[in-house]
């Protein structure tokens, strides 16, 4: 087969680094919101006190476990939200080496439902690959469980709710020790507290491929930080005092459980990370911060204007809610393709997955992500037109 040539590298901006340290405190025990998932494998034994098994013996017992191994394992749900800073910077969490998912990766905030978020679809129903509220309280409790920031309101006023830095820290470290929940924390801070699910804009949803053992149905979503000018607008009746700007939520690491660095960057310069090996992204953030790239930061950081920065959100808006189907509603289970002897892939993100099969959802007909994974960690990636790689690797 013909190899693939990569596409030019993308020209980055480069733009002002905000580098966070964790907060003073370190979580008595994990949360564990990730555990491990258990598949289990029919498994066929002999021992010399029994019987010799018979050829029609062992050949239903190799057929009863071929089928046991390629029956994928159920998707399990979760959340993860793209934060964008009031400099359309994106938010990106570094997780621990010794993370049972993603290790070591830069990733977006997120992670499993709870009970807490809500009562989710049932695993043979098709709604539960839905967006619902369950999805979207989720991604905001996670949003703070992993890097403090907060996203609630009053739900009387609308106003978005204020919280100092200080008493943030206090709510996750009693959250993490399982002193509370999310929900009984927010009521303290304000009784008409709730979270700000309305601003979430969903934007792509993915399932793990089948041939993983543990897999996650994940709806992604995207939330933009107000502006600039926005900012200096009162937060709920509290009014700074004169010469005084409203306090700008800076996101800190969970103490080193599960993240070691929260960090805000232009997506351009997460992917020039990524291509230079300095950060490893995986190919659903690695497609996400790619087409963000095309419409955020395009001008000198930390340069634009404020009315710059709002056309460029608009612009993003625009391209999501386009398509078909729209960005808002596809969804990707990715295929990999072994297109070269030296190890390049290209992964196909057209299908919408097994559980979805027969239904109208669809993934992304028109890109690929190609890559090359070494020791599992993908490299050399780039995102490339469909037609394009199809064409020179006669796919």
């Amino acid at each position: 087969m013909i190899a693939c040539e990569f596409l030019p590298r993308l020209q980055v901006a480069r733009g002002s680094r905000l580098l966070v340290s964790g907060p003073s405190y370190r979580p008595t025990q994990p949360p564990g919101r990730f555990k491990p998932f258990n598949h289990p494998l029919q498994r066929c034994s002999s021992s010399a006190s029994k019987p010799q098994q018979t050829s029609t013996d062992l050949n239903m017992a190799s057929r009863k476990t071929s089928k046991a191994k390629s029956t994928p394992a159920e998707p399990r749900p979760s959340s993860s939200v793209i934060i964008i800073s009031p400099r359309n910077e994106v938010l990106l969490l570094h997780r621990v080496k010794t993370s049972t998912s993603y290790p070591s990766a830069h990733v977006f905030p997120g992670g499993n439902l709870s009970s807490q978020d809500g009562p989710c679809p049932a695993v043979d129903d098709i709604s539960r690959h839905d967006d619902g509220p369950w999805y979207r309280n989720a991604a905001i409790r996670e949003l703070f469980e992993e890097s403090g920031i907060l996203l609630a309101k009053d739900a009387d006023s609308g106003k978005m709710l204020a919280v100092p830095q200080e008493q943030r820290e206090a709510g996750r470290r009693a959250i993490h020790q399982h002193k509370m929940t999310f929900a009984e924390w927010l009521k303290e801070q304000h009784p008409a507290a709730v979270p700000d699910t309305e601003g979430l804009i969903a934007f792509t949803r993915w399932l793990t491929p089948i041939r993983y053992p543990r897999r996650y149905t994940t709806q992604m979503y995207l939330y933009f930080l107000p502006l600039p000018m926005e900012i200096e607008k009162p937060i709920l009746d509290e009014i700074p005092h004169e010469g005084e700007k409203e306090e700008i939520q800076i996101p800190t690491s969970d103490g080193g459980v599960e993240i070691s660095e929260a960090r805000f960057l232009p997506a351009s310069e997460w992917i020039r990370m990524a291509q230079k090996g300095e950060a490893i992204l995986f190919p659903p953030q690695f497609l996400l911060l790619h087409l963000m790239a095309d419409f955020l930061g395009q001008g000198s950081s930390g340069m634009e204007s404020v009315e710059e920065l709002k056309r460029q959100r608009e612009e993003l808006l625009q391209f999501i809610h386009s398509g078909q189907p729209p960005w808002t509603n596809k969804c990707i289970c990715p295929k990999a393709l072994q297109i070269a002897s030296d190890g390049q892939t290209v992964m196909k993100l057209d299908h919408p997955g097994p559980e979805l099969e027969g239904t109208d959802r669809k993934g992304d007909t028109e890109r690929v992500v190609q890559l090359k994974f070494i020791k599992g960690v993908p490299r050399e990636l780039v995102v490339r037109w469909k037609k394009d790689v199809f064409k020179e690797s006669r796919l």
